[in-house]
């Protein structure tokens, strides 16, 4: 008597699991977010360096920078930046969908220490006097020109050091203000220069009570007013960086290699499907199904925490597909072994699943400890792959252990097969009489 109850909680799954891969397959496609190499962006070694004499560089330090290189890369607007900490003095910056690369640089590695001084280089003020988020895009009221507008957390402090300058005789009187003003930099000098550090040395000819200040000149423009606003109120790098190296991956050569790799893993997965089919028939199709949802279940998951999909990740996505195969294959093989030897189809598939759980357990556990050991001594895509493996190693087991061995289990106890052993890839000819 066939139980035809099963059989149709089976073909439910089945397509259940086919609209859900339908369905969830273009918000998949939408939202996840790639790699610079497959989306082109910028990707920047930069070797950590103490700003003054007896700074140490310890691993205070290397947080207070990622904070502060964090905040940089949002002045670019760049979505899911990753910034990573690689030995005990290195920072490797990943920047997915840049384009200028040169404005990527600048932003990223200026220190921004801000300083009034004199024209002898004497510090009046510094950035810790502006006020927090103190610095804005405005507009000159006489002519319209833009210009960055700075708000001092003290009036009175600034009053003091306006009324020390405008007492020096013209044309000496100046408030100058630098960016990035290191030992042995000089006013003389610098101001004669194409790119200057300094960015404004106004004239002062009496005290100016107030809490505002502004960088104005010929060279500034909208845009670059308001990234050199933005980078003022993300605050001063407590290091220098130094670029040991860099690297820029093109938008069109990102999207080649997805389209090329998007391909070749649909022509893989889609001959693993059809050598399951032919040579396992039944168990095949299970195999099918529960491959279809194992793949649909990891991109979700994937998306879900926010991870950044990129060529190795692809290929570990594959590799977890071989990998679930052959844990397939390893149970319907042991099956195919117990209807040789004469079995019926339901004494012999308790017998090879419980016989091929062990292979199957061992197998993926080795695997595991290979991936755990490139996450944790690897750097950068070798990370991305060694967390996309893992991921598709416990997907493997859920997919094989409980989901594969239920269907498989709703087939055969229907006894709808128990006279059709071909059906699980086993010849007439080869099974054995008890």
């Amino acid at each position: 008597m066939y139980k035809k109850g099963n059989i149709a909680i089976f073909a439910v799954i089945m397509i259940a699991t086919i609209l859900l891969a339908a369905l969830t397959t273009p918000w998949v496609v939408k939202n996840t977010n790639l790699g610079l190499d497959l989306k082109g962006g910028f990707e920047v070694l930069y070797e950590v360096q103490p700003l003054e004499d007896g700074d140490v560089i310890d691993q205070s330090a290397m947080n207070a920078t990622v904070r502060a290189i964090n905040n940089r890369v949002n002045v670019l607007g760049v979505s899911e930046p990753d910034i990573r900490i690689e030995d005990e003095n290195r920072i490797r910056v990943q920047l997915a969908g840049v384009e200028n690369q040169n404005d990527a640089r600048e932003v990223l590695s200026s220190t921004a220490q801000l300083t009034f001084r004199d024209i002898d280089d004497n510090v009046l003020l510094d950035g810790k006097d502006l006020a927090p988020r103190g610095a804005a895009l405005g507009f000159d009221p006489n002519n319209g020109s833009p210009v960055v507008e700075l708000t001092l957390q003290s009036a009175e402090k600034f009053g003091e050091v306006t009324s020390q300058v405008a007492q020096r005789q013209a044309p000496e009187n100046r408030l100058v203000i630098w960016l990035d003003f290191e030992e042995g930099d000089s006013y003389e000098q610098e101001i004669q220069k194409e790119n200057s550090k300094i960015v404004s040395d106004a004239t002062v000819s009496g005290p100016i009570v107030s809490d505002k200040a502004i960088i104005s000149g010929g060279d500034i423009t909208a845009d670059s007013a308001k990234q050199l606003a933005d980078i003022l109120n993300a605050g001063a790098l407590p290091v220098k960086l130094e670029e040991i190296y860099s690297t820029s991956v093109s938008a069109q050569f990102g999207q080649d290699a997805l389209d090329k790799t998007v391909f070749a893993s649909l022509i893989g997965i889609a001959a693993i499907f059809l050598f399951m089919l032919f040579f396992y028939r039944l168990p095949g199709l299970v195999s099918i199904i529960t491959l279809i949802l194992y793949i649909n279940l990891i991109m979700l998951f994937f998306n879900g925490i926010n991870a950044v999909l990129t060529l190795p990740g692809i290929a570990a996505l594959v590799l977890g597909v071989g990998m679930a195969v052959d844990a397939n294959i390893i149970t319907a093989e042991r099956i195919k072994d117990e209807l040789r030897s004469g079995k019926s189809v339901l004494s012999a598939f308790r017998a090879g699943n419980r016989r091929s759980l062990s292979t199957i357990i061992d197998a993926n556990l080795t695997t595991l400890i290979s991936a755990a050991v490139l996450f944790y001594f690897g750097t950068s895509s070798v990370r991305g792959f060694a967390i996309m493996l893992m991921i598709s190693i416990a997907m493997t087991f859920i997919s094989n252990v409980f989901i594969s061995r239920y269907l498989m289990h709703l087939l055969v106890s229907s006894r709808l097969f128990d006279k059709r052993k071909g059906w699980f890839g086993v010849k007439e000819s080869e099974i054995r009489e008890l």
